[in-house]
């Protein structure tokens, strides 16, 4: 690795630190059906193939939001955008929240997705506005499922692979879509043994960050078994504070088969410049 790729990389993952630390250290910011999907070894089988199903289902619009409570103040940074599971890529708006005089502090920051790579735009940190700022996902302690503000959609599912416990709890509704309800955990060392080339290193990388590798679960699928949302909650060593901070990552996705098109930057797109603390 040469001198320059060396401090691309050092430098992109602070950047990408900052997009979860700028709001935890300030305030403002299936056919075998029910019955079968009760016995506790089928749910886990069930939640498993979720990943394999959205790859069969190509592409889908997403919603995220991640939640963090820390000095008594609840934050919340959402998303939008499309994913394409074939590929893995996607293309996330990331907002950050309000500070307490209401005003929005930034704005809002574009996420490119990619197989080992975070791409962001409009970071600020003194990063041109006409450039990208590139990590590697896999130098990061918790493998980008939370310091981006956001959850990698796959990298969400393929955290299922680890289910090592899984309840059906019942049939509800999500924007008028009938969905079955697992609850249960996931082993994210597990989860890096079964998850794609894609995956696999960025979650191997979060279960030795996080503070434990057991991820409590919810998810919601659709009859074809596609996940309709999925909620994790995390526990993230922040490393600015002494005790562990709970953050709960909600990934939405809607309007399979929807088309997506994304472009990574080329080299001479991307910031290897000093990055402002």
């Amino acid at each position: 690795m040469t001198e320059r790729q060396q401090h691309r990389r050092r430098h992109g993952a602070g950047v990408a630190a900052g997009v979860l630390c700028v709001c935890l250290t300030g305030s403002g910011c299936a056919k075998d059906g029910a019955a079968a999907d009760s016995r506790g070894r089928d749910s886990v089988e069930v939640v498993r193939r979720a990943a394999d199903t959205l790859v069969g289902a190509q592409s889908a619009k997403a919603r995220t939001s991640m939640e963090m409570a820390t000095g008594g103040t609840r934050v919340t940074i959402r998303g939008e955008g499309v994913y394409d599971f074939g590929k893995q890529l996607g293309r996330l708006k990331v907002l950050l929240p309000q500070d307490p005089a209401g005003a929005t502090a930034h704005r809002p920051i574009m996420e490119l997705l990619a197989p080992g790579a975070l791409y962001m735009k409009n970071r600020g940190a003194g990063v041109p506005a006409n450039k990208w700022v590139r990590v590697d996902t896999r130098s990061l302690s918790d493998g980008n499922l939370v310091t981006g503000g956001a959850t990698d959609p796959f990298a969400a599912a393929e955290v299922l692979r680890g289910a090592r416990t899984a309840t059906y709890v019942g049939q509800e509704d999500i924007a008028g879509t009938s969905v079955r309800h697992y609850r249960g955990t996931a082993d994210l060392g597990f989860a890096a043994q079964g998850a794609s080339d894609g995956h696999r290193e960025s979650l191997a990388a979060a279960a030795k960050g996080f503070a434990t590798e057991q991820v409590p679960f919810d998810v919601y699928l659709d009859e074809a078994g596609r996940i309709r949302k999925v909620r994790h909650r995390f526990s993230f060593v922040n490393g600015q504070q002494s005790d562990a901070v709970a953050v709960a990552s909600t990934t939405l996705l809607y309007d399979f088969g929807a088309p997506v098109d994304v472009r990574l930057p080329d080299g001479d797109d991307i910031y290897a410049g000093k990055i402002a603390e």
